[in-house]
């Protein structure tokens, strides 16, 4: 029996065949109306070019209603294929023709957020939500603005009332499970991921799905653990540690399951790394596999993700630390990959002091006077907002694991045309390999706040994998040569990056 979803969709392709041949510029009276919904039912079954390719067919539509309904689709679908700059321009020119209606204004919101301009996203948000407060887009925007500022508990009253708005929006329930998870709420997370599993298009045989499937087992395997189980925490919650500085890296020493191991301090991690070989020294047995992205000519990866039972970072001792396991490993880099740990990936805020080769782990740091204090988003890392060459903003990632400043391609590609006259070819390896096509940029103008540097080299880098993954473009990375000129503070309550002098 052919479903009727179906034979719809067979009429509208029959439709669209007899319609194609007399389409010039703008459709034919009805014909547009054809494509909207031909773009609405790809839309729905995940077919993301497809729909893009019919709504484009409807943009020149007299009526106002359908063009506006063909460039929301547009917005969505390009936003879903992680066309992000051109999702943006879409919803510049939506925005302009109706200024006042709440549902643009929230799509302008997930176009903005795309970008990495997180503030500009807000604001849409804010202004989409006093003209219409319930608005499922915008307070799902929200929510993950609240969630990004480590607000996780009015993040999750605003993300539960989209579902009860909108119970059909499998996003919804995705960034459910994603604060419920950073909560340490992980029975709920995978209840959440289940519920966004079967709203999936073709969620049998759907990657997207596969990848939840393995994120639930993964979760339900600390059925009876608490999640981030930091043992008998000292009165002021607060812990001080030595480290060492080698060449561009900073290394502290600690324990996993009660045996010694090196890690380097590394916010550029979302979760604690070791490697294949001290997982099986060490008792960590893989549980899934999850998806990673880096730089590197891998791009998206697939690694282990186990449970360490006991991990022991100075007088910090945590159990039931989730961990990604680097297997399988990546060949043919000059060095072994090492084992990385962030207080971040324990919701931990911290302070490190370059000069004093000391790092402070803390629940609640206390502030001190700051230099330079750049507001923070955390959405799995924690990002910094910059802007380079005096007008293009750009979202860096902090990684103390970094060593250089480096900008995306893409951002390259929007602040000088495409050209190999300045381009100086480097040998770049990352988490996710050899980045071949990595050059020197020289000249490049960048601020952050108050904070100016004027002409300088940066390193230009893939990094579609991760702004894929992220769900918004990385407008670049902020790394060792750039933080270790400061006592750096990452203060997780506040949301805020202090770099103060040394």
């Amino acid at each position: 029996m052919v479903k009727p979803a179906v034979r719809i969709l067979g009429a509208l392709l029959a439709l669209h065949g007899l319609s194609w041949g007399l389409q010039a510029q703008a459709p034919q009276p009805g014909a547009a109306d054809v494509q909207v919904q031909l773009g609405d039912l790809f839309l729905a079954n995940g077919r993301y070019v497809d729909a893009q390719a019919a709504y484009r067919r409807a943009l020149g539509a007299s009526e106002t209603e359908l063009s506006l309904r063909a460039g929301s689709g547009l917005a969505v679908a390009l936003l879903r294929t992680g066309d992000f700059r051109e999702a943006l321009e879409v919803s510049a020119g939506l925005s302009s023709r109706a200024p006042s209606d709440p549902s643009l204004a929230s799509l302008r919101g997930d176009a903005l957020w795309s970008n990495g301009r997180f503030e500009e996203a807000e604001a849409a948000y804010d202004g989409a939500l006093a003209a219409s407060p319930e608005q499922p887009r915008a307070l799902h925007g929200r929510a993950r603005s609240l969630a990004a500022r480590n607000r996780l508990t009015e993040a999750l009253g605003d993300a539960r009332r989209t579902i009860e708005l909108s119970p059909r929006n499998a996003e919804f329930h995705h960034t459910v499970a994603s604060i419920h998870e950073r909560l340490g709420q992980f029975d709920d997370a995978a209840r959440a991921l289940g519920s966004y599993i079967e709203l999936l298009p073709d969620k049998e045989r759907s990657e997207k799905a596969g990848w939840a499937r393995a994120e639930i087992r993964f979760l339900q395997s600390f059925k009876g653990r608490v999640p981030f189980d930091i043992d008998a925490p000292p009165t002021t919650s607060s812990w001080t540690l030595p480290v060492r500085i080698r060449g561009d890296k900073v290394m502290v020493s600690g324990k996993v399951n009660g045996g010694g191991q090196e890690f380097l301090l590394d916010t550029g991690a979302e979760r604690t790394v070791i490697s294949l070989d001290v997982a099986r020294r060490r008792g960590v047995q893989p549980i899934a596999s999850m998806q990673t992205a880096g730089v590197g000519e891998v791009g998206l990866r697939g690694l282990e993700v186990g449970r360490i039972d006991t991990l022991e970072i100075g007088g910090l001792r945590v159990r039931n630390v989730p961990c990604l396991i680097k297997n399988p490993p990546l060949g043919g880099l000059p060095t072994r990959e090492p084992e990385s740990f962030s207080p971040l990936a324990l919701g931990l805020s911290m302070r490190l002091d370059y000069q004093k080769q000391q790092l402070t782990i803390a629940r609640t740091i206390e502030p001190e006077t700051y230099a330079n204090e750049l507001p923070m988003r955390m959405h799995r890392l924690a990002m910094v907002r910059g802007t380079i060459n005096g007008a293009l903003p750009a979202t860096f990632v902090v990684d103390t694991g970094g060593e250089l400043i480096s900008i995306s391609d893409a951002t390259a590609g929007q602040i000088q045309p495409p050209s190999t006259s300045r381009r100086i070819p480097l040998r770049v390896y990352g988490t996710s390999g050899w980045d071949k096509d990595a050059f020197l940029m020289p000249g490049v103008d960048l601020e952050f706040s108050s904070l100016r540097f004027d002409r300088i080299p940066v390193v230009v880098l893939n990094l579609r994998a991760p702004s894929a993954l992220l769900g918004f473009q990385v407008g670049g990375i902020v790394g060792h040569r750039f933080l270790s000129k400061y006592r750096v503070t990452i203060d997780m309550t506040r949301s805020v990056v202090g770099l103060a002098a040394n």
